[in-house]
């Protein structure tokens, strides 16, 4: 099973995806967790380049290509592997990032953007998208007051991280089967417990599945 943490930056993603494979773990699922970019050497390295705040003559194209090379070898060498030895994996952040913030971020092609993933995962979609909603002001709000990694892109605009959460949005109305939207603006441990019951059930679903 392959499920994916999405969301704007400051919707607590990061904290949500660690305790869910946390809990997988103490359930005794086989589960590998990684995140994009990044998931491997090389694609770290890339990561180091895409996030320097100093890169700011950085092109739209260059941004693209540069996280789908990441992505490339992330699933080449990592999730694909882990999924062909029955492991869930679980990742934060995935092909959908690219869709949201380079397609509507920065408003290239989208069917340009479509090609180029594809190519780079070889088709690979996750089972499940867990995606954590929280408008752009509060999560950039949070995101200065967190302490952490504050990135290129975290440096854009208030209008550009407006229009990646439209974007996500959209491609929640395009693949709602595949999509959970979860309120990220709620207490943390709410948040978590709804993500577990949604990974459970979706678990047992699959368990269903294989069992008939």
């Amino acid at each position: 099973m392959f499920i994916t943490f999405e969301g704007p930056d400051g919707s607590g993603k990061t904290t949500q995806f660690h305790l869910l494979v946390t809990w997988l773990h103490k359930k005794g699922y086989p589960v590998i967790s990684t995140r994009e970019p990044g998931g491997t050497d090389i694609g770290e390295q890339i990561r180091d380049v895409l996030h320097n705040p100093q890169n700011t003559a950085m092109d739209a194209r260059t941004e693209i290509l540069l996280y789908s090379a990441s992505r490339a070898q992330h699933v080449a060498q990592h999730i694909r592997p882990a999924l062909a030895q029955g492991k869930i994996v679980v990742s934060d952040r995935y092909a959908d990032s690219t869709l949201a913030y380079q397609g509507y971020g920065r408003q290239l092609d989208l069917e340009t953007l479509r090609q180029i993933t594809t190519f780079a995962t070889g088709g690979l979609v996750p089972d499940l998208t867990l995606y954590l909603d929280i408008s752009a002001q509060k999560g950039l709000s949070r995101r200065r007051l967190g302490g952490g990694e504050w990135n290129r892109l975290d440096a854009e605009a208030l209008e550009f991280h407006q229009r990646v959460r439209a974007g996500y949005h959209e491609l929640v109305k395009q693949e709602p089967d595949r999509w959970v939207i979860v309120d990220a603006a709620r207490p943390i441990e709410g948040i978590q417990a709804e993500i577990r019951a949604t990974v459970g059930e979706k678990l047992e679903q699959i368990k269903k599945t294989r069992d008939l």
